[in-house]
């Protein structure tokens, strides 16, 4: 089992994103960014502050229903604090979809005052969707078109192109391909990303990726562990130097042993149990789990 390498991932087609983004924000009123709610720190683009500049921003903490309830609220009271409006969505199961609409009116109520006063009555709201890969941004746009407008599927970099999808007479949206960023400075982002899928799997080795997630789950989510997998937390070794994740190890031969992941000679089937284990959180089986808190 090999350990992790800086996630270093920047193909071409994201920095053609990144151009078209910037040349198209002169089009939009708006920008929406849109994170997974169980990393909302690693989730966001940090480039994006720049790329969107002074234009008014709106966040969706998307995947709430997979995400820790009482976190997800800190993580709002935190943007809150910040001037920026935050809104946990789910877009598997529309939750708070709606409330989309009411915080964009709150978010845009000066400029449509001023387009009102020019004379600009019904003048749509154009909006530009943005976030990286898989948190969601397809199923999110087809929750408010309430048709499959945009292609989806769970895997990073489906969306190629910009693409406009009107809502309604009062609401524009512009989408964009996820964007991710040219370099992960710091090793735990990228593989926090990789955890939920927003990576590519053969960036970093699974089996790594998988101790590393459930020595995450044994220290802030024991009981989702012991209820899911049936094992017991007692007498995990400490991690070592050279892997680094040696309570996740155990942790991942046990798991393979209860499920029964052997292969000839009676050997535990590590690789499988790791995407199981992978698998299993992505799809939210082991239970509302966040792996960021707010600062």
């Amino acid at each position: 089992m090999s350990g992790a390498a800086n996630v270093q991932w920047f193909p071409g087609h994201m920095a053609k994103t990144r151009r078209i983004m910037q040349s198209n924000l002169k089009l939009v009123d708006a920008v929406v960014e849109i994170t997974d709610a169980r990393i909302p720190y690693s989730s966001r683009n940090p480039e994006m502050d720049r790329l969107v500049g002074a234009k008014p921003r709106l966040l969706l903490l998307n995947k709430a229903d997979s995400a820790d309830e009482t976190i997800t609220s800190q993580w709002v009271d935190y943007y809150k604090r910040k001037g920026i409006i935050a809104v946990p969505t789910d877009c598997r199961s529309g939750k708070n979809i709606s409330r989309f609409k009411t915080a964009l009116k709150e978010l845009m109520a000066e400029q449509v005052a001023v387009w009102e006063q020019k004379g600009m009555h019904g003048r749509p709201i154009r909006m530009m969707i943005v976030g990286i890969p898989n948190v969601g941004k397809s199923s999110f746009i087809n929750r408010l078109a309430g048709s499959k407008r945009a292609k989806v599927e769970d895997r990073p970099g489906v969306t190629r192109g910009k693409q406009w999808v009107t809502l309604d007479d009062s609401t524009e949206l512009l989408d964009m391909p996820g964007v991710l960023w040219p370099k992960f400075e710091d090793k735990t982002v990228g593989e926090r990303l990789a955890f939920t899928g927003a990576v590519k799997d053969d960036i970093l080795d699974s089996e790594y990726l998988a101790c590393r997630l459930l020595e995450l789950l044994c220290a802030d989510y024991p009981g989702a562990l012991t209820e899911r997998y049936g094992i017991s937390l007692d007498e995990l070794p400490e991690n070592d130097e050279m892997s680094g994740c040696a309570a996740g190890f155990e942790l991942l031969e046990r798991i393979g042993r209860k499920r029964g992941f052997l292969v000839s000679g009676g050997e535990i089937n590590t690789e499988r149990a790791a995407a199981a284990v992978l698998d299993e959180f992505r799809g939210g089986k082991l239970g509302r789990i966040s792996l960021e808190r707010p600062k």
